[in-house]
């Protein structure tokens, strides 16, 4: 697992990125794994990263399990989890597989794909 940053990021800065990543393939380097999920605006992060989805995480981090298992964790409604757990999924910050569950049928496992989140936001 490794560290995902959230941020702020002028578009600039965004491609600036993405040519760097093409220099090294097209030199056939390896290219760094790494989760950044950026931003154009801080209001569009915050609404990502709000304390519940936060929580949603640290809990998904400490004990990977079904959603049901999360919120219960949680003291939360299943359906307001299902919702955190989709957004933070398409974040790319977790993943859901799913898995038989003996006499049950099938149960979706939620884990972090990073050991960590850093933030960063710079408002000028």
């Amino acid at each position: 697992m490794k560290l995902a940053a959230v941020k702020v990021e002028r578009l600039d800065d965004f491609l600036g990125r993405a040519r760097k990543l093409a220099r090294l393939a097209d030199a056939g380097e390896p290219i760094p794994e790494s989760i950044v999920l950026s931003f154009e605006d801080p209001a569009d992060m915050l609404a990502v990263r709000t304390p519940a989805r936060l929580a949603v995480f640290r809990v998904i981090k400490k004990k990977p399990g079904s959603i049901a298992s999360i919120a219960q964790m949680l003291k939360r409604d299943r359906s307001a989890v299902t919702r955190d757990v989709a957004a933070l999924g398409e974040a790319g910050l977790i993943t859901v597989t799913k898995k038989p569950h003996p006499g049950h049928g099938r149960i979706k496992e939620v884990r972090v794909r990073a050991k960590a989140i850093r933030l960063e936001a710079l408002v000028a």
